[in-house]
């Protein structure tokens, strides 16, 4: 709603200025499609057919294995450019079914090399050995292999030229074999775990890549220096490829789960004994389109996590954000990743781009609330019926990818002395994605949509006003790089969002903490009680200097008040514009002192829709590593004042003081027996406020099979003005007719995250998870705010105003103006002392490729004991002593490919 004449012509100018550099954007890429060409690398690489069975034990005995191999390996470190201190050898063939790559890693003290066990996907500090391989071509994206020594296993895929991603999981095998001359590799890929587009002779990207660990040392085949920008479009082509038929793919994974429950419960819990042990079963499946797409999919999935969340406290109003650990979410997401392709470098001040895509949203915990009264069967997640997504490139460097999944409606059972009833939590849900990109002339310039929809069948009254029926976005993305020597690069999106649902869920969608259209002061966007949609949009502009020594970035960045996508993604906030510059300058070269240092000062600022400026400041950034590798850092930052639209939380704006921070890390040299990183930081406010957090990691690794990790941290604060509510009164009216009533906080938290990894072999493996933490939060001197668009509040007990505390009831009494006419009010005792212990125990064994079986135990307890008062050994006892859900879960998966 806009207010006047005035507003809606600044509403008009506002779109338009900001819509015409997006849409000139997207025509330069379309312009300039064509105009410039990335140079690929001049070296080759000849793949040799061979026709007889190759053993994979490491003997390199085979004919194929007798052809000329590539030994042309360069330092990347520790002295860049320079011909790698031990040779390698390295020979590429195939046959009807696989790619095998096979090496020769030559050592002058072969009792020297590293290798560390491990479980699959995890860079441990040992000797390695990998290669990459560009199976489309398109100088963008890769699929990498990597082993080291001892037999753990590392693969995933390089996307946007260079950026990795370890969750893609093949089905492929290996053979080692270690002598006097150092050791050997043979390592086999079915081309049924490749994608690429099918002719009767291609070409390939490939690199081959070596770790001599108690060097640091670095090598590969082809070296990109670290003044370059990118990886994968620099690769050596693979030739001689020819006659590749790919075999029909059909992969299913059958698993049964076994669950026995043991939780903190009331004896006369009606329901405790039906939920303590249950079993289940599904599959999920891959069918292969061609040779370069892919259709996964999953009956009844299992989407239980192996590994818990961390406990959190959040004092704020915006949600907390966990990872995706969903095996069927994880693989391929780089593929939906949005906004963020074609530059090196994203980055963000005070800037946060929504997600269109927070797949933690499908097969959520279920967002009813119970209106009946008595014992409750609540569900903690939403079955999801089915799920399936499509993958790939189709044509000349289109990538795709589709997701559908189809959530059941889902019941909480109500048990009540008079009554047993079932109510709907969570609607009958189906949830849409499809993404798109574009890529010319081998990634220097692209352009890709995306478009997300939520349906949801609302036929619940009371799900109808907290829910939408239909929520839907789009977006347009790319990039153009603008010089033939690929230095500069501009890249940006554009989306828009529309939300549908009744005026109750609108008047809900509009007072969230992402817009607070309620506010009373807002001049641009108010709230409205008989809309029954929000659309709104977002974007932004970047431009990134890829390469050399001096670094510049910078960005400009809107989100509308009304921009919404937290149906399917995931968003801060909305009503905001951004921009920020970056410069610094980084070297590369050692020299008498250091390995390699940097050094970046930012600016930054955020306006809202009402032009006030929310947030501006300066950062500094600076790191150095030195050259026996240990390193340290010094972060810096100075903001400027401004105001805040959230403290009041859709109350009006406050004032902002003047704040500054300081962060110091320093770590060691990652091939020692224990590592370590430290730092610690400080921030100071000229309201008062300030924060001190220091923090440990210590890795010991006792012996080439054990890992273990400690990670303490000590967190103190005191908060000027935290929350703790609003309370109507006709008579406040420097506030609209409403107190914004906050305290004085200071807050003490101990955590620590606690890891223990045995690796007994490449295929079994024990990890250990735990995480104590304690956070006490003791308030005091409780206040309102004065004045809008200040700082200025009224402390209670003061001029007047009294405050009073019921220890019985724990219950603080406010008469804000004593003996006047304003009415007392009450809230609670906001005290607290949250005391968590999680951790979970998880035995893996991949009996065969593919095929595993698992066995999870979790374990977690809480205590709230004394409030406001902070004893580490006392809490300790008393969260030790406290009582504790144990869960049990048996895992068997079975791959088998049809």
């Amino acid at each position: 709603v806009i207010s006047s004449k005035a507003e809606t012509r600044w509403s008009f100018m506002m779109n338009f200025k900001i819509s015409i550099p997006f849409l000139f954007f997207l025509f330069v890429i379309e312009l300039l499609a064509f105009q410039i060409d990335k140079p690929g690398n001049l070296k080759t690489v000849t793949v040799y057919k061979t026709d007889e069975p190759i053993k994979l034990d490491g003997q390199l005995t085979e004919r194929v294995w007798q052809n000329s191999a590539v030994d042309d390996f360069t330092q990347s470190d520790p002295k860049e450019g320079e011909k790698a201190s031990e040779r390698t050898e390295v020979w590429v063939a195939y046959d009807d079914d696989a790619l095998y790559v096979a090496a020769k890693l030559y050592d002058s003290s072969p009792d020297s090399i590293m290798g560390l066990l491990s479980r699959r996907d995890n860079f441990v500090d040992s000797d390695l050995f990998g290669f990459a391989v560009d199976s489309y071509f398109d100088r963008r994206n890769a699929f990498f292999f990597v082993l080291n020594p001892a037999g753990t296993m590392l693969d995933g895929v390089f996307y946007n030229d260079g950026w990795d991603d370890e969750s893609w999981d093949g089905v492929w095998d290996y053979g080692i074999m270690k002598n006097n001359e150092g050791w050997n590799v043979e390592m086999r890929v079915p081309f049924t775990q490749l994608r690429f587009n099918k002719a009767d002779e291609m070409i390939w990207g490939i690199n081959f890549y070596r770790k001599i660990q108690r060097r640091n040392e670095e090598d590969h085949f082809v070296q990109v220096p670290k003044k370059e920008s990118g990886y994968v479009s620099h690769f050596a082509s693979l030739i001689g490829l020819k006659g590749i038929v790919p075999k029909p793919r059909f992969e299913i994974l059958p698993y049964f789960v076994s669950k026995a429950q043991y939780l903190i419960h009331d004896q006369a819990d009606p329901f405790y004994k039906g939920n303590q042990y249950r079993f289940n079963g599904g599959a999920d499946f891959k069918i292969g389109i061609g040779s370069n797409l892919t259709v996964d999919g999953t009956i009844n999935p299992d989407f239980g996590q192996v590994e818990v969340d961390p406990a959190v406290v959040n004092l704020s109003a915006f949600e907390t954000f966990y990872d995706e650990k969903r095996p069927f979410f994880i693989e391929g997401n780089n593929i939906f990743r949005f906004g963020m392709g074609g530059a090196n470098s994203n980055w963000g001040f005070n800037w946060g781009n929504p997600q269109l895509l927070y797949s933690r949203r499908i097969g959520r915990r279920p967002q009813g609330s119970i209106q009946h009264e008595g014992w409750v069967d609540y569900p903690g997640e939403t079955k999801i019926l089915g799920a399936a997504k499509l993958t790939g490139k189709i044509g000349d460097n289109w990538s795709l990818g589709i997701i559908n999944a189809v959530t059941e409606r889902t019941f909480a059972t109500i048990d009540s002395s008079d009554f047993k009833l079932e109510q709907e939590v969570e609607p009958f849900t189906n949830y849409s994605i499809i993404r798109s990109q574009k890529e010319f002339n081998s990634g220097s310039q692209a352009i890709g949509i995306i478009a997300t929809s939520v349906i949801r069948d609302l036929s619940n009254p009371y799900l109808r006003k907290r829910l939408s029926d239909k929520a839907f976005t789009f977006g347009v993305d790319g990039w153009i790089f603008l010089d033939s020597n690929q230095t500069y690069v501009l890249s940006g999106y554009f989306a828009g969002s529309y939300s549908h649902g009744i005026e109750d869920y609108l008047i809900r969608l509009q007072k969230s903490p992402q817009r607070y259209f309620q506010r009373p002061d807002a001049v641009y966007a108010k709230i409205d009680s008989s809309r029954t949609f929000l659309s709104g949009y977002s974007g932004r502009i970047a431009i990134n200097k890829q390469k050399g020594n001096f670094y510049l970035n910078s960005a400009i960045g809107i989100i509308s008040p009304g921009f919404e996508s937290n149906d399917l993604g995931f968003q801060y906030r909305a009503d905001v514009i951004n921009a920020h510059l970056v410069m610094g300058y980084r070297w590369f070269e050692p020299d008498n002192f250091s390995r390699s240092k940097n050094f970046n000062l930012a600016y930054y600022r955020n306006y809202n829709f009402d032009g006030d400026i929310t947030s501006q400041g300066f950062m500094l950034f600076s790191g150095i590593q030195f050259l026996n590798y240990y390193g340290a850092g010094l972060n810096t930052g100075y903001s400027l004042p401004s105001y805040s639209t959230e403290l009041t939380r859709g109350g009006p704006l406050t004032k902002r003081q003047s704040w500054y921070s300081l962060n110091m890390y320093a770590y060691s040299d990652s091939r020692k027996k224990i590592v370590f990183n430290l730092g610690g930081s400080i921030y100071k406010s000229l309201s008062g406020s300030n924060e001190q957090n220091i923090y440990l990691d210590i890795n010991w690794k006792p012996n080439s099979q054990l890992n273990i990790s400690l990670g303490p941290s000590f967190y103190n604060s005191f908060e000027q003005y935290q929350w703790i509510g609003k309370f109507d009164d006709e008579t406040a009216l420097h506030t609209y007719k409403t107190r914004y009533v906050f305290g004085e906080l200071k807050q003490k938290m101990f955590s620590a995250n606690i890891r223990i990894n045995w690796t007994f072999t490449p295929k079994l493996s024990l990890q250990l998870y735990i995480q104590p933490l304690l956070a006490v939060g003791d308030y005091e001197n409780f206040k309102e705010l004065a004045k809008p668009r200040t700082s200025d509040f009224n402390i209670y007990g003061l001029n007047g105003s009294t405050i009073s505390y019921d220890k019985e009831s724990d219950v603080y009494t406010v008469d804000p103006d004593g003996t006047g006419i304003a009415d007392s009010f009450n809230f609670g005792n906001p005290d607290f002392n949250f005391k968590s212990l999680r951790g979970n125990l998880v035995l893996r064994w991949e009996f065969l490729p593919g095929s595993s079986i698992y066995f999870v135990w979790t374990h977690d307890k809480t205590n709230f004991d004394n409030p406001g008062n902070f004893s580490i050994g006392r809490d300790f006892k008393n969260l030790w002593n406290a009582k504790s859900n144990n869960i049990f879960v048996i895992k068997f998966s079975y791959w088998l490919d049809i």
